[in-house]
């Protein structure tokens, strides 16, 4: 009886490739990116509120955003006002705690300087208030005598510490009428940089660490509706702040 040979075509197709097929590299790479969405949906809800709001404010700054500066008070801040239970201190809010005691023991020291002047911690600075009427005679930007007194305190925190300053004048809304200064934006303006120029040439501090800038009277401490109140919107702030940061 006769065999029947069944002869089987011959495979020539390629051999396949090794470890893992095509798909699983794509399906591996969509599951790790599902992954880091998740992880950055996580981090987003556990965001530190104080963080981002500074970060806020960089951007603003970068951008040229007008930052309103909050309504000041002019009495000068105990320890207690600036440190709260509640708030946790980081390193830098304890650097300008510091400096906020020192200076306000230095004022301290003097019963005019101490009467005339208050000193508070802002963000990122310390702010100083002097009232106008112990640095300059009235409707002038010369100084008077003792004007040095806290002029020369300034230039001693200027020396001690690696913050720039701004000079700020500001005055009461009563009109002024001068020929050297019609308005009151002429006589902020020179007061800020007539002690600005004191703590230039006395203090020996380098011009570009220092700014002078008047605001006339469009950011009163309080209303301008007594001669009391007029009194403490006349004055002149000086505030220490980081090299890093920009400010008015």
């Amino acid at each position: 009886m006769a065999k029947i040979v069944v002869i089987k075509p011959k495979d020539n197709s390629p051999p396949p490739e090794e470890g893992l097929p095509p798909w699983m590299a794509t399906f591996a790479d969509m599951v790790t990116l599902l992954l880091c969405f998740f992880v950055l949906l996580l981090s987003f809800a556990n965001t530190d509120l104080d963080k981002f709001k500074e970060l806020l404010g960089s951007v603003k700054d970068a951008f040229g955003v007008k930052v309103e500066r909050r309504e000041a008070d002019f009495m000068a801040l105990t320890p207690s006002d600036v440190k709260r239970d509640e708030i946790k201190m980081d390193s830098n809010d304890k650097r300008l705690l510091g400096l906020v005691l020192r200076i306000k023991a230095m004022l301290d020291q003097d019963d005019a300087t101490r009467k005339s002047s208050g000193v508070k911690a802002e963000k990122d600075g310390v702010l100083v208030n002097s009232s106008s009427a112990s640095l300059f005679q009235p409707g002038s930007s010369k100084l008077r005598p003792g004007a040095s007194k806290i002029l020369d305190k300034v230039i001693s925190i200027l020396k001690d510490h690696n913050y720039n300053l701004v000079v700020r004048g500001h005055t009461d809304n009563s009109e002024i009428r001068s020929k050297k200064y019609p308005t009151n934006w002429e006589l902020s303006s020179a007061r800020a940089a007539s002690a600005l120029r004191y703590i230039v040439e006395k203090g020996g501090i380098a011009p570009k660490r220092l700014k002078a800038v008047g605001y006339a009277d469009t950011q009163p401490l309080v209303k301008n509706n007594t001669p009391e109140n007029r009194r403490k919107n006349r004055r002149l702030e000086f505030f220490y702040h980081k090299p890093a940061r920009d400010y008015w």
